[in-house]
C-alpha cells in the first residue's frame, strides 16, 4: 500500500467516525481535532523523506488493516485480575489503562486532597478550566503527522493535576495494558500539569497482554510550573508484534526540575518522541534512556531540547547495547535561541554493538545562536573493552560472565539515575536477566491470560 492510501485512509476514518470521535469529548477538544486533522491532511504519516525519520521507516507499520475503535470497547474480565505488578517494594498509585482508554477500577489512591487523577474524557467535563488551559498547547500536531493523528483521533488516556505546594509522596503508575483478539491501533491522549512549587513522580509501563498485532500512538502533554519538581519514567517492555510510538511534550517555567528516564527493553519498533521547551530561567533538566535491543528490533530515540530562556541547564544521556540484527537509531537536538545566555548543555550517545550485523545510526546536534554558554555532545559507538574483559578473565572470571559484567556496567550508568529506590532495583533485575538472555518480557508482572 502507498503512503498516499495510508493517509487516504485514514482520512476517510476520520470523516466517517466524526460523530464517534465528537461523541462524550468536549467542544474545546473537539476544536483542537478539527485543526490537527486539517494538519495531517497536510503532514501525513512520516515517511523515510523526513529528515527526522530518515532512520525509522513507519510506512509498513502504518500498512496494516487494523481495527480502531473509536469508542470504548467493553473490556471482557476485570483488568485487575488479569494483570497486576508483583513487586510489593514498588508501593506506587496504580492506574490502569486499556488499548488508550482510562479504565475505571474502583480503586481509592492515595493522594493529597486537591490531587486530580482521572480520564481525560471526565478533565475535560469536569475540569475544564484546567484542561482548556493546558490541552494542546505544548504538543506540535503542525510539525508532526502522527502527534496531528494523535490529536485528530484521541477520545481518553490519563489526566493529571497537582496543584500549588502539593508534594504527592506515592508515585503514580499507569500501566498502559494493549489487550485485544484482534490486530488494533490505540490511540491515547495524556495530559500532566504540575503547579508552581509541587512534587509529584510518574511511572508509564507499557505492557502487551496478547499476541495480536498493535500500533499504538501515544501523545503526553506536561507542564511543569515554577520551582515544580517532576519525575517522568518510561518503562517500554511489549512483544515483537508491536509498534510504539510515543510523544513526550514538556513545558519548564523558571526554576522548574525536571528528571526523565526512558527504558526500552523490549518491542518490535519503539519510537520515542521527546521535547522539552525550557519558557523560564534557572530551569534544571536531565533526560536519560537506554534501550536493549535483539533479533530485529528497531528503536529510535529522536530528542529536541530547545533553550528558549537563560541560564538553564540542560544534561542528556542515552546508551543503546545492540546484538543479532537489532537497529537503533539516536537524533538529539540542543537549540540554545538568541537570548538564552548563560545555558549549559551536554549531550551524550553511547551504544555497545555485540554483533557484526548490529546496526546503530547516531546524530548529536548543536544549535547555537547564543554567544555566553557551555554546551557540548558527543557520540561513540563501539564493541566489548578487550582490555576491561582480560582483566575480567585474569581474576578466573569466565568469558561469559565477565561480558555479561560489562554489558551491566554500561547500562547500570543510566539506570542508577532513576530516584524511586525500588523501581531502581526493579530495573536493575530486569536488564541484567535481559543481558542473561533469559526473559525475553517482564517477568515481575504477572499476566493471568492465555498468550
Amino acid at each position: 500500500m502507498s503512503i498516499d492510501t495510508i493517509n487516504n485512509d485514514f482520512a476517510d476514518l476520520f470523516e466517517q467516525g466524526k460523530s464517534l470521535l465528537d461523541d462524550k469529548s468536549s467542544k474545546f477538544m473537539n476544536t483542537k481535532r478539527e485543526e490537527a486533522f486539517e494538519q495531517f491532511k497536510r503532514l501525513g504519516v512520516p515517511t523515510l523523506a523526513n529528515e527526522n525519520y530518515k532512520y525509522t521507516n513507519l510506512v509498513p507499520a502504518f500498512d496494516h488493516p487494523y481495527t480502531v475503535d473509536l469508542q470504548y470497547r467493553t473490556v471482557m474480565g476485570d483488568l485487575n485480575e488479569l494483570f497486576y505488578c508483583d513487586v510489593p517494594e514498588l508501593d506506587t498509585n496504580l492506574v490502569l489503562l486499556s488499548n488508550g482508554w482510562y479504565y475505571n477500577q474502583n480503586r481509592k489512591l492515595d493522594i493529597p486532597e486537591g490531587v486530580i487523577v482521572c480520564s481525560l474524557q471526565e478533565a475535560a467535563e469536569k475540569h475544564s478550566e484546567i484542561f482548556d488551559k493546558h490541552y494542546g498547547k505544548y504538543a506540535k500536531p503542525n510539525e508532526e503527522g502522527i502527534v496531528a493523528l494523535n490529536t485528530a483521533l484521541a477520545k481518553d488516556g490519563v489526566f493529571i493535576y497537582v496543584p500549588k505546594n502539593v508534594v504527592v509522596e506515592k508515585p503514580i503508575q499507569v500501566i498502559n495494558l494493549l489487550r485485544s483478539d484482534r490486530d488494533l491501533m490505540a490511540t491515547q491522549r495524556n495530559l500532566v500539569v504540575i503547579e508552581e512549587n509541587a512534587q509529584a513522580k510518574l511511572i508509564f509501563c507499557d505492557h502487551t497482554l496478547t499476541h495480536s498485532k498493535y500500533l499504538s500512538n501515544t501523545v503526553s502533554e506536561i507542564n511543569v510550573a515554577k520551582n515544580a519538581i517532576f519525575d517522568l519514567y518510561t518503562l517500554q517492555n511489549q512483544h515483537l508484534n508491536a509498534t510504539i510510538l510515543n510523544s513526550v511534550f514538556i513545558r519548564q517555567e523558571a526554576n522548574s526540575n525536571v528528571l526523565s528516564n526512558t527504558l526500552s527493553l523490549y518491542g518490535g519498533m519503539i519510537r520515542n518522541n521527546h521535547y522539552t521547551l525550557f519558557d523560564g530561567e534557572h530551569c534544571e533538566n536531565h533526560t536519560y534512556g537506554m534501550y536493549l535491543m535483539d533479533r530485529n528490533q528497531h528503536v529510535d530515540n529522536f530528542t529536541f531540547a530547545d533553550h528558549a530562556k537563560p541560564n538553564c541547564v540542560s544534561n542528556e544521556h542515552f546508551k543503546g547495547v545492540m546484538d543479532d540484527e537489532a537497529t537503533a537509531a539516536f537524533t538529539g537536538k540542543i537549540h540554545v535561541r538568541r537570548d538564552a545566555q548563560k545555558t549549559e548543555a551536554y549531550q551524550k550517545n553511547n551504544n555497545l554493538l555485540l554483533s557484526d550485523t548490529a546496526v546503530i545510526n547516531t546524530k548529536p546536534q548543536l544549535i547555537i545562536d547564543a554567544d555566553d554558554v557551555k554546551c557540548s555532545h558527543g557520540a561513540t559507538v563501539g564493541q566489548m573493552d578487550d582490555d576491561a574483559l582480560f582483566y575480567l578473565r585474569a581474576r578466573g572470571i569466565n568469558e561469559k560472565e565477565a561480558r555479561m559484567m560489562l554489558m551491566f556496567a554500561f547500562a547500570h550508568e543510566i539506570i542508577e539515575k532513576i530516584r524511586i529506590d525500588a523501581l531502581k532495583d526493579r530495573i536493575d533485575e530486569l536488564v541484567e536477566k535481559r543481558l542473561r538472555g533469559e526473559i525475553s518480557k517482564c517477568n515481575t508482572c504477572a499476566i493471568a491470560c492465555n498468550q
